[in-house]
């Protein structure tokens, strides 16, 4: 085992504690079905959010599903004039198989933000 940095992100309808937890919750269970990890195997996520989303922190869902002795760091995401609004993201740091290439999940409107991701995944 290696350890593997997975990205991805989502994005939420509106500023609401229960849209953040969930959307989050979703991402991180598809990011973590998609390449086979269990949650023990996951050592730490960092989060960032875009400036419009402060109801909750994503680490609050993080902690939810089971990821309670996990280190998790959340941060603002840069300003960026044009830049998709109410974005979750994060990256997880999880030990892997090496051999197993990452497959980094983007939902709802985020999939915008790697379009060269579309059918690699």
């Amino acid at each position: 085992m290696a350890v593997r940095g997975i990205r991805g992100a989502t994005t939420v309808e509106e500023d609401s504690p229960q849209a953040i937890v969930d959307a989050t919750q979703e991402l991180l269970g598809a990011l973590l079905d998609e390449n086979g990890i269990v949650r023990s195997d996951v050592a730490a996520a960092w989060f960032t959010t875009t400036r419009d989303l402060t109801a909750e922190f994503p680490a609050v869902a993080a902690r939810r599903i089971g990821l309670s002795t996990v280190p998790l760091l959340g941060a603002r995401e840069m300003n960026r004039p044009g830049a998709l609004a109410r974005v979750i993201r994060v990256l997880v740091h999880c030990y892997a198989d090496p051999e197993r290439a990452p497959q980094h999940v983007y939902l709802r409107d985020a999939v915008q933000l790697r379009l060269d991701l579309q059918g690699a995944q």
